[in-house]
């Protein structure tokens, strides 16, 4: 087993086409094939399944995959440190981000960093459901969570602040909240799920709010949704800044209790599975939207 049939299988993973990842090698296809085969030889295990029409990571290529991803990893690493190598980034990032955040933030400015890394591909999947990293082979992940994971690691992007609001219409008619108790006599919409929210007033005061005890009828798992049926008045919600601060700014929704604050840990993290070498092309992507987004977040510049 070498790194440079190693390199072959990575970059074939990513493409899911042997033959493409030979040529970016400068192999013929039959020579790539042959490489391909004698790497499964020595492991003792079918790491690609191949059919006329496609060809597909097996369960034990899924597995062997990180590994084989570190090695190369650490090659590069040990190149650079000689003063070897090229500061070429190329080769499939896979990136998941809730979608809703992806969709303000990271779409936007993706052509500023494409044409910054010609030869990088991205492969986003954008949900506001969490996927497993090493089940779906992600190589970074955007997460507004606390990170307790030991298995990964993480940089922060920004603070996730969360206040109440609701729109002026929704107040107009079931009227403004004047204590965390009122908020028992109103539309509460969740998100996702029902825990308590810990509020604390100006005086360090704690309230708890439980939003199973108020009127919870509408239960949203995607983050545009939640916003939207905000918009359209039909109850308060508690929502991350950077998701309605322009909303706010403009009048269109209104602070509920602007005098106490949802006191949450949690944050906006880019998570990585464990690794002591960092590849480049995640190395330089996190770096782009802690530049773009996180040095100086949007939501906080008016």
């Amino acid at each position: 087993m070498d790194t440079d049939t190693l390199r072959l299988f990575v970059l074939a993973a990513e493409r899911l086409n042997i033959s493409a990842a030979g040529r970016e090698l400068g192999l013929a296809p039959s020579v790539a094939s042959a490489w391909m085969a004698k790497l499964e030889k020595s492991i003792g295990a079918d790491l690609m399944h191949r059919t006329t029409r496609k060809v597909a990571l097996s369960t034990e290529g899924a597995e062997f995959l990180p590994y084989a991803q570190e090695i190369i990893a650490r090659e590069n690493a040990a190149r650079a440190a000689l003063g070897q190598g090229t500061a070429r980034v190329s080769g499939t990032l896979r990136f998941t981000a809730p979608s809703t955040f992806a969709q303000l933030y990271i779409a936007p400015i993706l052509p500023v960093f494409m044409a910054e890394q010609p030869d990088l591909t991205l492969d986003l999947r954008l949900s506001d459901q969490q996927f497993n990293l090493i089940e779906g082979s992600f190589d970074l992940a955007l997460r507004n969570a606390v990170l307790e994971d030991s298995s990964f690691r993480g940089r922060k992007l920004a603070d996730d602040t969360r206040v109440l609001c609701a729109s002026p219409e929704y107040l107009e008619r079931h009227g403004r909240p004047e204590a965390p108790d009122d908020l028992n006599n109103h539309q509460f919409i969740a998100f996702g799920n029902t825990n308590e929210l810990r509020l604390i007033d100006r005086n360090g005061g704690k309230h708890l709010f439980a939003p199973r005890r108020a009127k919870c009828r509408l239960i949203l798992d995607d983050g545009r949704s939640h916003k939207l049926a905000t918009l359209a008045g039909a109850g308060i919600s508690a929502n991350s800044l950077w998701s309605v601060h322009n909303e706010l700014s403009s009048g269109v929704l209104v602070r509920v209790l602007p005098d106490y604050k949802i006191a949450e840990e949690t944050v906006l993290w880019l998570i990585y599975p464990q690794s002591n070498v960092l590849s480049a092309k995640v190395r330089v992507f996190m770096d782009f939207l802690l530049e773009r987004i996180g040095k100086r977040p949007p939501w906080l510049r008016s």
